[in-house]
């Protein structure tokens, strides 16, 4: 494999059109992903290499037969040539775990 083709992570989204010399990265690095993959907006991406992901669900509640809605957030590892920034629409995916906190990496920008 030469420097300018990216591989096949095997989840079916496309490869980003930067460049970068990460080893944590999915495209350009080792990290390999596995397991559950989820869509959601970018609501901080302060910390270095970090974004924290959020996203909306619903979740039924048998006693008052309604639904309530509910969300999730969750730090993922945010590459150099992805860099998403707050408010972009974010795929990412479950990879082994980066830090105390990050079991995710952005893989995706919308």
């Amino acid at each position: 494999m030469d420097k300018e083709s990216k591989k096949d992570i095997g989840i079916g989204v496309s490869a980003p059109k930067g460049k970068c010399s990460d080893g944590k990265c999915p495209w350009h690095g080792h990290l390999k992903v596995r397991g559950r993959i989820f869509r959601g907006e970018v609501v901080s991406n302060r910390a270095q290499k970090t974004a924290i992901v959020k996203w909306h669900y619903y979740n039924y509640v048998p006693k008052y037969e309604r639904y309530e809605r509910r969300n999730t957030k969750v730090a993922a590892y945010n590459p150099e040539c992805l860099s998403a920034s707050i408010g972009d629409t974010v795929t990412i995916a479950e990879c082994r775990p980066l830090s105390k906190t990050k079991k995710f990496v952005v893989v995706d920008k919308k």
